[in-house]
C-alpha cells in the first residue's frame, strides 16, 4: 500500500490536521512554535526542551504550559521546574540512560494519546538538528525507535530542515504546500538501500542502491509535478528545506 504524506501540512496556518508537539533541548523557530502550539492537539517537553519552552514564552509563560515534561532531569533548570510543577504540569522522570529524552517522552506520547483515545495524524518534533553532532544522529536514531513505539508519521524540524524516515514501501510525498525550498535528500542511514526509485525530482533514481561509499542523494530538488514518489525496500531517510 502507498502511504500518502504530505510532510509540512502541519506549518500551514489552515487545514484539519490533528497532531501532537514534542520540544526538545535546542533554539526554537519562534513563527514554527507559535504556529504548531495553537494548533496541537497534546503538547510535551523533554527534559531541557522545557528551558527552551520557557525562555520563548518569557512574560506570557503561563499561557504555554505542556501537558507534560519528561527526562532524567539533568537538563532543566531548578527554576523551570519549579514553575512547571507550582503551575501544576505533570513532571514525569525517566531515568533509563539506554535511551534518548527524546525517545522516552515518545513513549509516553503514544501512550498518552492511546489512553485519551486520540485520533492523531502526526508527531511533529522541534529540534534535534542543530549543535552537537552526536545529538543529531540521536535524533535520527529515535525515528528507528519511533516505528515500535507509535503507529503516526514522527517528523523533526528545526529552522530550515525537516527529517522524516521512510519505512519499507512505496511513499507519495506532497511537496506542493509552498513552504518548501528548493533542496531535499535521501539519505541511507543506518543500512545500504537496495533498489531505490523515485518520480518528482530532478535526478531521479530507479533501482539505485543508496549507499555510504556509493551514493548518497544530496542537494537535490524538484520537478514541476509537487509530488514525490519513493519506493525503498529498507528504511530511508528523507530530509527537505524548508522557507524561512
Amino acid at each position: 500500500m502507498e502511504r500518502v504524506f504530505a510532510p509540512l501540512e502541519c506549518l500551514l496556518p489552515t487545514g484539519n490536521l490533528r497532531f501532537c508537539l514534542l520540544i526538545l533541548n535546542q533554539p526554537l523557530d519562534k513563527s514554527h512554535f507559535h504556529l504548531l502550539w495553537s494548533k496541537a492537539v497534546l503538547r510535551a517537553c523533554a527534559d531541557g526542551g522545557a528551558n527552551r519552552l520557557y525562555h520563548i514564552t518569557e512574560g506570557n509563560q503561563e499561557s504555554f504550559l505542556p501537558d507534560y515534561i519528561s527526562g532524567d532531569f539533568d537538563s532543566i533548570r531548578p527554576e523551570v521546574k519549579e514553575y512547571y510543577t507550582v503551575k501544576g504540569c505533570e513532571l514525569i522522570e525517566t531515568p533509563d540512560q539506554d535511551l534518548t529524552d527524546f525517545t522516552k517522552c515518545l513513549q509516553i506520547l503514544q501512550k498518552k494519546i492511546e489512553e485519551n483515545s486520540l485520533q492523531i495524524d502526526m508527531i511533529v518534533t522541534l529540534g534535534g538538528l542543530g549543535g552537537r553532532f552526536d545529538q543529531i544522529m540521536a535524533s535520527v536514531e529515535t525515528l528507528f525507535h519511533a516505528t515500535n513505539i507509535t503507529p503516526v508519521p514522527v517528523i523533526v524540524i528545526q529552522e530550515c530542515s525537516l527529517i522524516y524516515l521512510l519505512q519499507p514501501g512505496k511513499h507519495q510525498l506532497h511537496v506542493n504546500t509552498g513552504l518548501e525550498s528548493k533542496w531535499c535528500g535521501l539519505i541511507p542511514v543506518g543500512n545500504p538501500c537496495d533498489n531505490v526509485t523515485t518520480t518528482g525530482l530532478k535526478w531521479n533514481l530507479t533501482n539505485h542502491v543508496l549507499k555510504f561509499g556509493t551514493l548518497v542523494s544530496t542537494s537535490n530538488t524538484y520537478d514541476e509535478s509537487g509530488v514525490v514518489t519513493i519506493e525503498t525496500a529498507k528504511p530511508l531517510l528523507w530530509t527537505m528545506g524548508i522557507k524561512n
